[in-house]
């Protein structure tokens, strides 16, 4: 079983081709184009968020503040009447800097655990379609599968939840490919980390 250390290549080469491709991805107007709604009363939903004064947060609505609220016939009221969505306000501008970063990190975590579970299945010297099909599904697991519970309770889309498979998918199979062409021989030593 090939350590972390030995697949320390692979897990650094498959982030950075992931980061790359997902910016690329990102921004050349492809099927991520729709997916995020124009508010065409934008100035004037900003003008209220800022005149009510609510603090940086996730907020669902309608929703209560207390537990127990919830059977009150006010709040049915509210429930029934609608809009219901969720708001997301940020602390600041985003800071594209920190977010690259940021990003970058959890490509890194996901393929160490790609890395991590296909050692698990496969040792030093296993053939490439062998690693390839064990990275792919682990990629998969993470890249496709990891965000859906909060999608559906939250509200995401379903072409949201379309376009971010697709990507997942990508990610997937480039994961385990590199995974697949860089797998430590079958001589190589074991390091056990």
């Amino acid at each position: 079983m090939p350590g972390l250390v030995e697949l320390w290549l692979p897990i650094l080469v498959s982030a950075v081709v992931i980061f790359v491709v997902s910016a690329v991805i990102w921004m050349a107007p492809l099927h991520h184009k729709e997916d995020v709604k124009y508010c065409p009363k934008q100035d004037e939903l900003a003008d209220a968020l800022r005149n009510l004064g609510i603090a940086p947060g996730n907020y669902m609505f309608p929703n209560c503040a207390n537990s127990k609220d919830y059977k009150s016939e006010e709040f049915k009221k509210r429930h029934d009447a609608g809009p219901w969505g969720m708001l997301n306000l940020w602390p600041a501008k985003p800071n594209m800097g920190k977010n690259m970063l940021t990003t970058f990190i959890l490509y890194l975590v996901i393929s160490a655990i790609v890395g991590y579970v296909t050692s698990l299945a496969r040792p030093a010297g296993a053939g490439f379609a062998e690693v390839l099909r064990v990275a792919t599904t682990a990629a998969f697991l993470c890249y496709v599968l990891g965000g859906t519970p909060n999608g559906v309770w939250f509200g995401k889309r379903l072409r949201f939840f379309v376009t971010d498979a697709i990507d997942g998918v990508v990610y997937s199979f480039i994961t385990g490919a590199v995974f697949a062409w860089f797998w430590p021989a079958a001589n190589a030593p074991s390091i056990t980390t």
